[in-house]
């Protein structure tokens, strides 16, 4: 089970986005490496203008089964909480199911969903050549923060934000553990009162204070919010327009979790992944920055059934198994934004996760049996 806290404004909820057992990954230290694999060969993704609203095409058009996908939305259907259910293949939405109260318009809060759209806005940002990946946060952050901290602290990067290698000893396997950080009051300077548990760059410790440091480097290096430099550079290019993120009592955006977007746009966050950043009639993202983003950082470790072997890039989940080079962001209490390479998919899965309470492992674990083990069967 999946557990870890965060909040919707000032109340304290669940949140996460991560392992299974007694938390994410809390207690899993895994050496990097900075491995990298190739995409499955021969995988080339339609490219569709993501500034529009999805076309919408039959199943059986696109490649799949149609009984075995009606049999997924009726399953879905069954699930607690479930939010959404949204298929797209092949650049075409073939299944678009809502739930419980849920519909094409409302703002999903995917709690760590968020933690790769940040990723996504550091590979703009790097792309724009405002922000080095190799960039200790030193070079980021106020003298009033850094005065008196640890050398080895100020030497994190960028890219060990990137990918939950900062070395800060964090434990997040327990509601107190992440609720701490968020009513604290300064987010950022609670993170770097933290002792460096291992040295930057050498082991995966999940932790979303250190990507919400993250986006207080993305801030000072671009010179406008994280929200601001989303809606101009991400967001519009993709035609979203509705957008809600959770905000710290100092103002800032929380960069760990809490951003609130339509299902049918989270598919969008996929497919631009998925077209390598070709939105359709500009590049938003660098491919090479995708490339790198979607590649293993960390030697393959086994994953909970339904997941295959797992490793982390850069804010996204890797899942391989053979033939595929599967990647998704991960949300606590079932949000998922799945993507398939190999087989031109993008799969999204929103769950009601507030005051889920125990429950929030089942529904992640809910989510990704619906997307694994019924929804995929159905590809041709």
């Amino acid at each position: 089970m999946v557990r870890s806290p965060n909040r919707v404004g000032r109340m304290v909820v669940a949140h996460g986005g991560g392992r299974w057992g007694s938390g994410i990954v809390a207690a899993m230290v895994l050496a990097a490496t900075g491995c990298q694999d190739s995409s499955v060969a021969g995988s080339s993704p339609a490219v569709v203008d993501l500034s529009v609203e999805w076309r919408v095409a039959t199943p059986e058009s696109q490649g799949l089964d149609k009984a075995k996908l009606q049999a997924a939305i009726r399953h879905a259907a069954t699930l607690p909480r479930i939010l959404s259910l949204l298929v797209v293949r092949h650049g075409r939405l073939v299944a678009e199911e809502y739930y419980h109260g849920d519909g094409p318009d409302s703002l999903n809060d995917v709690r760590s969903v968020t933690k790769s759209v940040v990723s996504t806005l550091i590979g703009i940002a790097e792309g724009q050549g405002r922000l080095a990946l190799d960039a200790p946060i030193g070079d980021h952050l106020p003298a009033a923060q850094t005065a008196g901290l640890d050398p080895g602290k100020l030497a994190v990067t960028v890219e060990n934000l990137l990918t939950m290698s900062s070395g800060f000893a964090w434990d997040e396997s327990t509601v107190a553990g992440y609720n701490e950080w968020v009513q604290s009051a300064d987010p950022v300077g609670f993170l770097l009162a933290k002792p460096l548990r291992t040295a930057p760059g050498r082991a995966f410790l999940y932790n979303s204070a250190a990507v919400h440091l993250l986006s207080v480097v993305l801030d000072d290096a671009v010179g406008m919010s994280p929200p601001a430099f989303a809606q101009r550079y991400l967001f519009q290019p993709l035609g979203i327009t509705r957008a809600r993120w959770e905000q710290f009592p100092d103002g800032r955006a929380n960069g760990g979790a809490g951003l609130a977007l339509r299902p049918r746009d989270l598919a969008k966050l996929g497919a631009l992944w998925l077209q390598h950043g070709n939105g359709g009639d500009a590049v938003v993202v660098p491919k090479d920055y995708l490339d790198r983003g979607t590649a293993p950082k960390y030697p393959l470790w086994v994953g909970d059934s339904p997941l295959a072997a797992q490793s982390y890039g850069y804010l996204w989940w890797l899942d391989r198994r053979p033939g595929r080079d599967d990647y998704f962001a991960w949300g606590y209490g079932g949000q998922f934004v799945w993507v398939a390479p190999s087989l031109d998919l993008v799969v999204v899965v929103t769950t009601e996760w507030r005051n889920a309470g125990n429950q929030s492992g089942q529904l992640a674990s809910n989510g990704l049996d619906l997307i694994i083990n019924r929804v995929m069967p159905a590809v041709r």
